[in-house]
């Protein structure tokens, strides 16, 4: 019979003289992945809060819609795993409300270059975490590496939709999509540390 334990890096399986202990890797993934998959749906939340009763409204749950399924995924395996989330979880719920409903309030085509640049940071992230994953060869666990593959091309499908949507007709659509771009990667950093 296995035996879970709680280690600081992690969770072990124990059975009979064998001690089997979950990668740093994996708990610095699903902490960093949570954290981003909480943050996507606050974007997506506080986006459809302003354009719900628009046009582009409908577009914003189908994307909305995927994030729950992909956050709910990732609070499965917080457990699974017993991983440690960041500390920030407060933060990244209210800064993810903000930028979603922010660029809402400047209109359809600035929430889909929000849009955009969150996706495009998150797409790169997931690609960069697959690599991790398939480079290591004491990685096995291919449940996780199918899931992450799974979220990176629903990722992918978003970022085209902001652009089918127009999201480079935003007033100032370079700038906006740099700062956003820029924060989001300096989310992932703090988050895969604290």
């Amino acid at each position: 019979m296995l035996r879970q334990t709680i280690c600081s890096r992690g969770l072990h399986l124990s059975a009979g003289t064998g001690t089997k202990r979950c990668p740093e890797m994996i708990d610095r993934i699903i902490r960093v992945d949570h954290a981003g998959e909480l943050g996507a749906n606050q974007i997506y939340k506080g986006q459809l809060a302003v354009l719900g009763h628009t046009k582009a409204g409908k577009t914003i749950e189908h994307m909305w819609e995927q994030e729950k399924v992909h956050k709910a995924e990732f609070d499965r395996l917080m457990v699974k795993y017993r991983a440690r989330p960041t500390v920030l979880l407060p933060f990244w719920n209210l800064a993810g409300f903000a930028l979603g409903a922010g660029t809402a309030l400047l209109g359809e085509k600035a929430a889909m270059a929000c849009t955009v640049a969150v996706e495009s940071v998150i797409v790169e992230h997931y690609n960069d975490q697959l690599r991790q994953m398939m480079d290591d060869p004491k990685f096995k666990d291919h449940e996780l590496l199918e899931i992450v593959t799974r979220f990176r091309n629903e990722e992918q499908e978003h970022h085209d939709i902001g652009l089918e949507e127009g999201a480079e007709q935003a007033p100032f659509y370079k700038a906006l999509t740099d700062v956003i771009k820029f924060g989001c990667k300096t989310a992932i950093k703090i988050a895969e540390r604290v």
